[in-house]
């Protein structure tokens, strides 16, 4: 049996919904089993893992530990696993969608970017709201309620409007 984790996934930071996703699962992956890679860095050198820069633009990939790579849908749904949210995207591994779902990942990797710009207020909007539950959760601990911010907690700048 292949091990899938650590697995390290490249993704565009310039990218407004590939960052958010990828923050997403960062914050969800308490067990560490995922390497982000910002492939749009400056010093990100995609030659080191036998890969171009246009191939990684075309689609996400990852790198399993035995050097294969992963590509498309497969890195979403090894990625869920690893954060315990499989559940989410098992419909698109099952046999009759599988291929619609690939489609559609594909579809939406080809028109990332004007998608990513057309939602990129909602996406700053969005990442903003994260960073004050964050913070009202940090702030809690600090004084002595450690409890990790659950949704529709109001953070304290928020039950001021």
């Amino acid at each position: 049996m292949r091990a899938d984790y650590p697995l390290t996934i490249f993704y565009d930071a310039s990218c407004p919904v590939c960052a958010l996703e990828m923050d997403h699962l960062r914050a969800r992956d308490a067990a560490s089993r995922l390497v982000l890679v910002d492939m749009s860095a400056p010093d990100f050198d995609a030659a080191r893992f036998g890969l171009t820069l246009p191939e990684l633009d075309a689609v996400i990939h990852a790198l399993r530990p035995d050097g294969s790579i992963v590509r498309g849908m497969a890195v979403l749904r090894l990625a869920y696993a690893a954060t315990g949210l499989a559940w989410v995207l098992q419909p698109s591994a099952a046999a009759p969608l599988r291929p619609l779902f690939d489609a559609g990942y594909r579809l939406f990797a080809r028109h990332r970017k004007p998608i990513s710009r057309a939602l990129a207020p909602f996406i700053v909007a969005l990442r903003e709201r994260r960073g004050r539950r964050a913070l009202a959760g940090m702030n809690a601990c600090a004084a002595g309620t450690c409890r990790p911010p659950q949704d529709g907690d109001a953070t304290h700048e928020e039950s001021r409007s």
